[in-house]
């Protein structure tokens, strides 16, 4: 994709209602009535919707592209749009360069606090980032541990090399994948039994114990070791989300049949017109595209499914709990990014970088400690963060040269917030 051939402007009137169903499909606010006179926008390439918004935020529409829509912005009334590949950003205003930097964070899994931080280079999805970690936390006195690994993590490569450091985990996998599809095939007919329910997911859930075939490069010895190894496949059904994979399919598809039509093609999509379509052209009726029934059927099929993978952990259920307490991590970046202001770090050397990442890692720590006591205390039932903070902030206190602090009266209501946050109060006058 050429930066330069990004074209930002307004949605027309005929337009709105394809704006609309992109925003309630990616944005977190879904599709909003237009407020006075609002101009919606939309970015194209080669005529190809890639984001939509309205300023100052864009929401990416296209997932080929959402790699490359790193940073944008408002200045002077006109769209700046940054552009990056290879983890690096570039302005195409005033050509500041905007490197993207890999950050790991480790959490206990009982405190909920972050204790380890480190930048990464390269290829996160990477097996040896992952040892490395573990290296570093035998520091710590820390010689076990289970890792949690998303989709992207998952590589026959980065799996054997799992198993050859003996490292116990639990991972996310494509459902296209052959072994998957088969263990899929085979369970379909009664995975939606009551048996398998679990009302706290709302969800079915079954597992299957299978043989991943192992294999390992030995240069010294110049040949190929290979055997099996013992996994579990966790196949999940969610009914509604069966429902909204089939909505997402279908608005594929729509878009798949316009571009073939209007002979706009999109150099991306050529596999999915190949898959999904078959394409006519004769001199009196034109282009005919025509649908291939039995490929879209066969991807309906895997419709409100999804696949962990582990080496050690068999219950269905607990798997699930386990790999959802990834997102304590997931939402810490957010924390970073959003509210500690670290999504444009502004700074103008790596000394600089490291010493305001190690500021945002300690206020990262009370952040997550106050999140904790007030998850504990089931406090979010009562107060938004910012508003606890502000219950807080108003008692005032006096402080002079050679005396010890002065906090002035409390309400109740304050002492019993000190002591739900694990702190006990201060002395009122």
């Amino acid at each position: 994709m050429n930066i330069l051939e990004i074209v930002v402007r307004p949605v027309g009137s005929s337009e709105e209602a394809r704006y609309q169903e992109l925003m309630q499909e990616h944005h977190y606010l879904r599709a909003l009535p237009k407020i006075g006179e609002t101009i919606w926008y939309v970015a194209t390439w080669r005529d190809q919707w890639t984001a939509i918004g309205y300023p100052p935020k864009f929401v990416v529409t296209d997932p080929m592209a959402a790699s490359s829509w790193q940073y944008w912005r408002n200045r002077w009334g006109k769209f700046i749009v940054a552009f990056g590949t290879h983890g690096k950003v570039k302005n195409i205003a005033d050509h500041d360069p905007l490197p993207q930097i890999n950050l790991a964070l480790l959490f206990g899994e009982q405190s909920n606090l972050p204790f380890y931080y480190r930048k990464l280079p390269g290829n996160i999805h990477d097996v040896k980032t992952v040892t490395n970690l573990l290296a570093d936390m035998k520091t710590f006195g820390i010689s076990k541990a289970n890792l949690v690994m998303d989709r992207g993590f998952y590589s026959e490569k980065n799996i054997n090399t799992l198993y050859k450091n003996h490292l116990k985990f639990l991972i996310a996998t494509k459902k296209n994948l052959k072994f998957v599809k088969n263990e899929i095939e085979k369970l379909k007919d009664n995975i939606r039994s009551w048996s398998n329910y679990n009302s706290d997911y709302d969800l079915y859930a079954k597992s299957s114990s299978i043989k991943w075939k192992y294999s390992q490069q030995r240069p010294n010895k110049g040949d190929i070791l290979s055997g099996e190894r013992r996994m579990y496949l966790h196949i999940y059904y969610n009914a509604a989300q069966a429902v909204d994979d089939e909505r997402k399919f279908h608005k594929m598809l729509r878009t798949l049949h316009e571009e073939l039509e209007s002979g706009k093609r999109n150099p991306n999509n050529e596999k999915k017109y190949e898959k999904y379509f078959t394409i006519k052209t004769t001199p009196i009726r034109g282009i005919q595209v025509i649908a291939k029934d039995d490929a879209i059927e066969k991807a309906k099929q895997s419709y409100g499914y999804f696949v962990l993978l582990s080496n050690v952990v068999k219950d269905p259920i607990k798997a699930l709990e386990i790999y959802r307490n990834k997102d304590l991590v997931e939402k810490a970046f957010c924390d970073l990014k959003d509210r500690l202001g670290f999504n444009r770090p502004a700074v103008s050397s790596d000394m600089s970088l490291d010493g305001k990442l190690f500021v945002e890692f300690i206020a990262l720590i009370y952040l997550s400690y106050i999140k904790k006591q007030m998850k504990d205390g089931r406090l979010f039932k009562k107060y938004m963060m910012q508003s606890l903070l502000d219950e807080f902030d108003i008692i005032e206190c006096y402080e002079q040269p050679g005396r010890a602090l002065r906090v002035a009266e409390m309400t109740k209501n304050q002492t019993d917030l000190y002591r739900d946050m694990g702190v006990e109060p201060p002395s009122s006058l």
